[in-house]
């Protein structure tokens, strides 16, 4: 049977989870942060308004409490992972999975075409993929160093490590592809 819960709820119920020692909770706002700091290098890092909808599905499955805090006009709402999403996100967990991940490469198209492009084009492209791949490690180097060794995160360290040997392997694409111009 299928879940009625998407990928992008067990990745907002993973961020909950990581930060279950918040007893105040997350806002959508504070959940679209940590997003975008740690899932952007390994998963597509979900708009606010995703956000907001995969948080009312949550709900609707009770799998997130709701806290609501009214301050005059303004309602700032605080989630917080239930037992029902703990189990929701261990059963999802313990499901064997056989799914690949759909790699969508721009620059991999655009490789394709090369030929339309030109060899200094190509060249250039991949200067420029260099360089920008070089930064995104930069960040993640930093994620990897925030999360030191404590065994709460000892997983986000790992994922952060299988990250950065992830972008060592598209510097060696880019340097081999490079060199066969």
């Amino acid at each position: 049977m299928a879940s009625p819960l998407s990928m992008t709820s067990y990745a907002l119920l993973s961020l909950l989870v990581i930060d279950s020692e918040n007893q105040d909770g997350l806002t959508g706002y504070e959940l679209k942060q940590r997003a975008d700091f740690t899932l952007r290098f390994y998963w597509v890092s979900p708009a606010m308004s995703q956000i907001y909808t995969e948080l009312e599905r949550l709900r609707s499955h009770s799998c997130v409490s709701v806290d609501e805090d009214v301050d005059g006009r303004r309602t700032t709402r605080r989630f917080r992972i239930t037992p029902a999403g703990r189990e929701a996100l261990d059963a999802w967990l313990r499901d064997p999975t056989d799914d690949f991940p759909v790699l969508k490469h721009p620059v991999a198209l655009r490789l394709m075409l090369g030929a339309m492009m030109g060899t200094d084009a190509v060249r250039d492209m991949l200067d420029r993929y260099e360089q920008a791949l070089s930064e995104r490690r930069q960040e993640l180097e930093a994620v990897r160093a925030m999360l030191g060794d404590r065994e709460s995160v000892a997983y986000a360290a790992r994922v952060a490590e299988w990250g950065l040997t992830f972008f060592d392997a598209e510097a060696t694409a880019i340097d081999r592809t490079r060199d066969s111009l």
